[in-house]
């Protein structure tokens, strides 16, 4: 099997489940995925976010306030929306994941708007809305939640146990939380604890999301090593996440964060959408993917066609 880092568009395509984690896995925490919007108009007017984030060197795309009920890719040429997300890998090349989120009472205005994350309800995490996006070929799911939405690691377990019994061999099953998503109980430190991580493994998470060490208060590398660690020895593997809006600070602190990130062991590298609005700065993904693995490895998968 390839390390990612030496993956090219045809064998993402060719990939399963079992495949593509063990395709990150053995990139020995060189993976960078990135965190797109496609509702809004692209930063690039008519390139979708996505392909943006791609060719600044994105291994993974991940999309944000996505609706399973009505896809919508800013940028995209005409395309049933059907086939939006088959279409968006033929464009990128790239292994493609959404976020659903496991909401049980929206906590913030759900009028677009006075809010930007308005909850749909095509994006929340019922089975139906899984197997949608199952339909629609994704590759994996995040169960996590947007800015004040309200979702809770309770809601975020019971869903993992449903999706595992009925979509768990179609697609990779992710699950944390970058920040609080509203509930402050579940703050700082309580954003996600080794009891957490050990009941999402045990409802059969395959990745567990955690917050980038210093981008949540009290979040630090030691702390976020231990749980690494923790998730490791349960058989996950695990993704670091700037969802912050610090995906739009200046690069030398997107590098730090970066090394940061690395020191803990993580696989999986995120930066959020939220540069100017939609993704992150794209001269931020290509230092962070210079700063974790080098200009060789950014350059080549910046470079690569899709049609290799």
């Amino acid at each position: 099997m390839k390390r990612i880092l030496d993956c090219r568009a045809s064998d993402f395509a060719s990939m399963g489940r079992k495949e593509l984690l063990t395709a990150i896995a053995t990139g020995e925490g060189r993976t960078v995925a990135c965190e797109t919007i496609g509702a809004i108009q692209p930063m690039l007017g008519d390139v979708t976010n996505a392909e943006f984030a791609a060719a600044m060197g994105a291994d993974i795309l991940l999309l944000n306030i996505f609706d399973v009920k009505e896809p919508v890719i800013r940028g995209l040429p005409k395309t049933e929306p059907e086939n939006v997300v088959r279409k968006l890998k033929e464009l990128t090349g790239r292994p493609i994941g959404i976020n659903l989120e496991p909401v049980e009472q929206v906590l913030s205005s759900e009028d677009p708007e006075e809010n930007m994350w308005a909850m749909t309800s095509g994006r929340k995490a019922t089975l139906e809305n899984g197997k949608r996006a199952a339909a629609l070929g994704v590759d994996f799911i995040l169960l996590t939640g947007n800015p004040g939405i309200g979702v809770t690691n309770r809601a975020i377990e019971d869903t993992l146990r449903l999706y595992k019994k009925e979509l768990g061999d179609r697609l990779i099953l992710a699950a944390g939380k970058m920040h609080a998503s509203g509930i402050l109980t579940e703050g700082a430190e309580k954003i996600i604890t080794r009891e957490d991580i050990s009941a999402f493994a045990e409802a059969g998470a395959d990745i567990i999301l955690l917050p980038a060490p210093g981008t949540v208060p009290g979040i630090t590398v030691e702390y976020v090593r231990e749980l690494v660690q923790y998730a490791h020895s349960l058989g996950c593997l695990t993704i670091t996440a700037i969802g912050t809006s610090q995906e739009g600070a200046d690069v030398a602190t997107i590098r730090q964060l970066a090394l940061m990130c690395k020191m803990t062991g993580t696989d999986i590298h995120h930066l959020g959408d939220a540069g100017y609005g939609g993704m992150s700065l794209p001269e931020n993904i290509q230092a962070y993917s210079i700063a974790i693995r080098g200009i060789r490895h950014t350059y080549r998968r910046m470079a690569a066609s899709v049609n290799r």
